[in-house]
């Protein structure tokens, strides 16, 4: 895991509530990471939708079909 100069700033902005790992803050990581197994990021998610882990694209399209933005 490589040192990203604006970790300190994007956790303050990062939606994400999976405390464990260990990409949080780390935008391009965690993108590049969920891109390479078929998911999408938890900050693209609504508040709701985030919490359930799921970051299927399938889940992605429920969540924002659903109309509730944070």
């Amino acid at each position: 895991m490589a040192d990203c100069p604006n970790r300190q700033r994007n956790l303050k902005d990062c939606t994400c509530t999976y405390t464990a790992c260990g990409k949080r803050g780390m935008c391009c990581e965690c993108v590049a990471q969920h891109r390479a197994a078929g998911e999408i990021p938890g900050c693209f998610f609504t508040a709701a939708g985030e919490a359930s882990y799921d970051r299927s694209v399938r889940s992605f399209i429920r969540d924002q079909s659903q109309g509730t933005r944070r």
